[in-house]
């Protein structure tokens, strides 16, 4: 990675926090409406036992739905690659999963489980199925040549499926765990939001509602850049990890580091 490449977004970044904070104080903005970046600064810093506590414990429930979703979907996709009968009979489940709006999952799971469940499973769900999608995409894209050359070898289906299939998958799963983990954060707040709406929680989405209630606004600014540099705190790791396994053999990662 270049110098610039992380150069670059820093300077934009500090530029449009630089033009969002004269455009408060040259319209003598009141804090109530819009909050300048130096005052969600200063609440971050003064409320920083509260926000942080409650950061850990969104990014807790993110990290353990990301883990659930990675091993079940890695788990289905290839139990799914041994059978079209089962791809065609479990499939549309997982597919109903996902179409369906979280938004309106998560109330419902709120009335059957205990908030910090709900909210595990709420994030758990969303994260789901682009990782058994990406996964079982990469487990079919095997380049047929090569299965032809491990017959001509007579490799065993154990074989086929160390050194061919789970290689080839390899990107494609590296790609969904990106989405997947963005998503499962997108999930946690999601049910977070339903379950502080009820009076119940402790992560960042519910100290929005509850600063909210209060009209606290720099706190619901100072929550929003918490969980905003959490995703992009994922993504960067999810990313790096992705260029790392990739780094010596594909194509993606070889242009990413020239």
């Amino acid at each position: 990675m270049k110098l610039s490449d992380i150069i670059v977004p820093l300077a934009v970044c500090a530029a449009a926090l630089g033009a969002w904070e004269w455009v408060v104080m040259s319209r003598d903005i009141p804090p109530y409406v819009l909050p300048a970046p130096s005052a969600i600064l200063d609440r971050l810093i003064e409320d920083r036992e509260l926000l942080f506590s409650s950061l850990l414990v969104t990014l807790g429930v993110t990290l353990k739905a990301l883990l659930i979703a990675t091993s079940s979907g890695v788990a289905l996709a290839l139990l799914l690659s041994q059978s079209k009968w089962l791809e065609r009979a479990l499939l549309p489940f997982a597919i109903v999963l996902q179409v369906t709006p979280i938004v309106a999952i998560a109330p419902l799971l709120l009335v059957y489980l205990q908030p910090d469940n709900a909210v595990l499973v709420c994030a758990f769900l969303v994260a789901f199925f682009p990782i058994l999608s990406n996964t079982a995409l990469g487990l079919a894209s095997v380049d047929h040549a090569l299965q032809d050359l491990f017959d001509l070898y007579h490799a065993s289906p154990w074989q086929k499926l160390i050194y061919l299939r789970l290689p080839a998958a390899l990107p494609q799963f590296l790609a969904g765990l990106r989405i997947g983990g963005g998503l499962s954060l997108i999930g946690a707040i999601v049910a977070e939001l339903a379950a502080g709406a009820s009076g119940q929680g402790s992560g960042l989405a519910y100290r929005i509602v509850e600063a909210g209630f209060r009209l606290d606004i720099p706190r619901m600014f100072a929550a929003l850049a918490l969980i905003s540099a959490a995703g992009l705190a994922i993504y960067g790791a999810l990313a790096a990890l992705s260029y790392y396994l990739l780094r010596g053999w594909h194509e993606s990662a070889r242009e990413r580091g020239e």
